[in-house]
């Protein structure tokens, strides 16, 4: 009998410890089997921790504060394009006869003509040296390449004269090491979380 009394007083602490829980009191998780022990994991999202930066100069800051704003007005860009030669490459895969695959290249240039015309002719000569180089970082080919697939040789030519002339490069790549202000930039501002 003294065994049964210890086990009910056993029983009535553990439930006022432990109150009864609910279907709504479930939080679902991932769980990995690890030699017969099941361990429950959550993903968290990546946190990125920037340390406060310290300027040699006012110039210095303001030719950093100058750049942040010339690189977060032309990221839009970058990313639709992106996006939309990704769409494009989609299409020409899908089509063989040449001149469809003509056809949507000029509708999709006109698509681009059609939305960004005024907004990237009032560029600066520096916003458009930063634009080919998050084009090169976003679709991993330089605009040269782009407009050399997309519209012929000649045309990629005259768009690289036009464009030396101004002084761009259309060729110029992203390196995440000579550009690490542009890419400290793209990380702090939040389009790529």
């Amino acid at each position: 009998m003294i065994a049964t009394l210890g086990a009910k007083a056993q029983d009535s602490t553990s439930n006022a410890i432990w109150p009864k829980l609910g279907k709504n009191d479930t939080i679902r998780v991932a769980a990995t089997n690890d030699g017969g022990l099941m361990i429950p994991w959550i993903g968290l999202k990546e946190v990125v921790i920037f340390g406060q930066r310290v300027w040699k100069s006012p110039q210095e800051q303001a030719a950093y504060n100058r750049l942040r704003y010339n690189v977060l007005k032309v990221i839009p860009y970058a990313l639709f394009a992106k996006r939309r030669y990704e769409q494009l490459e989609r299409d020409l895969a899908l089509v063989s006869d040449k001149k469809i695959q003509k056809h949507l290249v000029k509708e999709c240039d006109q698509e681009i003509k059609k939305m960004f015309n005024t907004e990237i002719k009032e560029l600066t000569i520096t916003q458009g040296q930063i634009l080919t180089k998050l084009i090169d970082r976003e679709v991993g080919r330089t605009t040269y390449d782009i407009v050399k697939e997309t519209k012929g040789k000649f045309a990629a030519f005259s768009y690289q004269l036009v464009a030396r002339v101004v002084g761009h490069n259309l060729k110029s790549t992203y390196s995440m090491q000579e550009d690490r202000d542009i890419e400290s930039i793209i990380r702090s501002s939040g389009y790529y979380q």
